[in-house]
């Protein structure tokens, strides 16, 4: 079973038309698993239809994620972007400001990392750097 995290919290999954590995999806595919190595250039022209496209993350300490999805959304990608894998809760703001909008992780990185966790992250528009320097007052 997995969790799906979004700003309010955890939630089940609501996506019910199945995920096609990139390699092997043709052009009416409706949602995509793209891998950790792949090229976002590579999907810029496959993007129209696709309601859901899943990145994987196979480990904490990989990236590249991060650089998928923005690259997806300066391309001009509106549907849904989830990062799926083994993302921390420390990790959600950045998953969100890089573009993404949901979170799928596991039963027992949820139980280990719990809700309140994540939620505490999820005010992550105020919380960051630029928006604390445009805040400031100048002298």
């Amino acid at each position: 079973m997995t969790i799906i995290v979004t700003d309010t919290g955890f939630g089940t999954e609501t996506w019910t038309q199945g995920f096609v590995p990139t390699n092997e999806a043709a052009n009416d595919v409706v949602s995509l698993d793209v891998t950790s190595d792949t090229d976002p250039a590579t999907l810029k022209d496959r993007l129209c239809g696709v309601g859901m496209i899943r990145v994987d993350f196979p480990s904490f300490a990989d990236g590249r994620g991060f650089t998928i999805a923005r690259q997806l959304r300066l391309a001009g990608y509106q549907g849904r972007l989830r990062a799926k894998g083994h993302l921390i809760s420390d990790q959600y703001a950045m998953a969100r400001r890089s573009g993404f909008d949901e979170v799928e992780i596991s039963d027992d990185l949820a139980a280990r990392q719990p809700e309140a966790e994540w939620l505490f992250r999820a005010d992550w528009q105020e919380n960051d750097y630029q928006a604390r320097m445009r805040g400031a007052k100048t002298a």
